[in-house]
């Protein structure tokens, strides 16, 4: 029997979404401190068998938590130890910002999604790159052998116009590529006003040129860069960033972020109308993710590594993203509805799969 479902409906599902998600990262931190996290490992710990290799790392599980949970490098040794094979950080820009006014969280349980307008709330990147600095050493102290893998996601400060977007990038990646394991541009999110319009190939060819240079140059070595599509792009679109990413031997691109749509749901159109404007994420997104995934797949042939996010809930979720050509699998609103042991759950049923024995 399951507990974490009837306590977040006692706990939970009345409070602001935000504030939830405040109490229960800093419940997670918490234990962490408290050295719980470590008695729980030895439940937590993914499989041997499910070791990843992707873009010259390799990863204790294929299963990780996507960006937006952690906007700011405050819990990746507790996120780790609850049995995410890694943790994508951010998403961080060049500056400080408080994002946008609240309520900005919402959630629509009875479709097990969340539609979010945050706006890249963050610290920036010089004040997050201390903290990303000392999670990578502690992990390393932590993991002799194979450790959990730290993504670094990175998106235009509000304040900067598009016309000066490759150098607030180029600002992010400086401080933060030493640190990171991998790198994203995040071009995708609805909630920076002009984001999306990054997403063009001509405009995205030399944002992802510069940053890729910028961060193997601060870092001293080859930082995996990956991009982050929306799953609202035409299916021609699509088709150009597997040509651009292939051309520029980008490390791999991450499907999907959220979207800005509102088709079948079946929460009430009056609560989702009061949500307002925001990107939509959860079970809802499950279907677009998934034809996305299998496009890119065909578009780039294998030569790619690809990661699917979006709608992703169960083993069988993440099982049925590696069938269709993912080589890593995020989550992230699940995590809401499922609670704690939500990765750890996931890397067991993963183990048993017959192509891990």
């Amino acid at each position: 029997m399951r507990v974490y479902p009837t306590f977040f409906r006692l706990a939970f599902s009345w409070m602001d979404a935000e504030r939830a998600h405040k109490i229960g990262f800093q419940a997670i931190r918490l234990a962490n401190r408290c050295g719980a996290g470590r008695v729980l490992q030895r439940f937590t710990a993914p499989a041997a068998s499910l070791r990843t290799e992707a873009f010259g790392l390799t990863f204790p599980s294929p299963f990780g938590l996507a960006a937006g949970f952690d906007k700011e490098g405050h819990g990746i040794e507790a996120l780790t130890e609850l049995g995410f094979g890694h943790v994508e950080v951010g998403t961080i820009t060049g500056q400080a910002q408080p994002g946008n006014p609240a309520p900005r969280l919402f959630r629509l349980i009875e479709d097990r999604a969340v539609i979010n307008r945050m706006g890249f709330n963050n610290d920036g990147a010089a004040a997050v790159a201390p903290r990303l600095r000392a999670a990578r050493a502690a992990l390393q102290r932590r993991y002799p052998g194979v450790r959990p893998v730290i993504g670094v996601n990175i998106g235009k400060s509000k304040v900067v116009e598009l016309d000066d977007a490759v150098a607030d990038y180029l600002i992010s990646a400086r401080s933060l590529a030493p640190a990171a394991d991998y790198l994203v541009v995040n071009v995708s999110s609805p909630n920076t006003p002009g984001l999306r319009l990054l997403q063009d190939v001509g405009t995205l060819r030399p944002l992802l040129e510069a940053v890729g240079k910028e961060a193997d140059a601060a870092a001293g070595r080859h930082v995996p860069l990956l991009v982050k599509i929306a799953p609202d792009l035409s299916d021609e679109d699509i088709d150009d960033v597997a040509r651009l990413a292939l051309e520029m031997k980008l490390d791999g691109i991450i499907a999907t972020n959220t979207t800005i749509t509102r088709d079948g749901l079946v929460s009430a159109p009056g609560q989702v109308a009061a949500c307002g404007a925001g990107g939509l994420s959860g079970a809802p997104l499950k279907q677009r993710s998934l034809e996305v995934l299998s496009r890119l797949k065909v578009a780039t042939a294998g030569a790619i590594t690809l990661v699917s996010v979006g709608g992703v809930e169960t083993a069988q979720d993440v099982q049925q993203r590696l069938d269709a050509g993912a080589t890593l699998v995020q989550g992230y609103t699940a995590f809401l509805y499922e609670g704690p042991f939500w990765a750890a759950r996931i890397n067991r049923l993963l183990a048993k799969h017959p192509s891990r024995r």
